[in-house]
């Protein structure tokens, strides 16, 4: 049961992201899941020790979102920047 929470919150997560970055118009509902579940592992990886907050994985709340949201962002713009290369 919690694997399909993370999945409608990677999917949330992914959609505003892709949102923000104003990709929303070629991706599709997969691809919001990657990029939220993606998301949530690189601000694990990289933002979880600069501020010490969790992801989602940890507990769901607004702050564990909004580090998510982070990583989600980053993750879109890191792949925006390859793909222009």
């Amino acid at each position: 049961m919690n694997f399909l929470i993370y999945l409608a919150a990677g999917a949330v997560v992914g959609l505003i992201a892709s949102r923000i970055m104003q990709t929303n118009s070629w991706q599709g509902l997969l691809i919001d899941i990657i990029v939220g579940v993606v998301g949530a592992f690189l601000a694990g990886y990289f933002i979880n020790p600069l501020l010490g907050i969790g992801t989602m994985n940890d507990a769901i709340t607004i702050l564990t979102m909004l580090v998510t949201l982070t990583g989600s962002v980053l993750m879109i713009w890191i792949v925006e920047a390859v793909h222009r290369q």
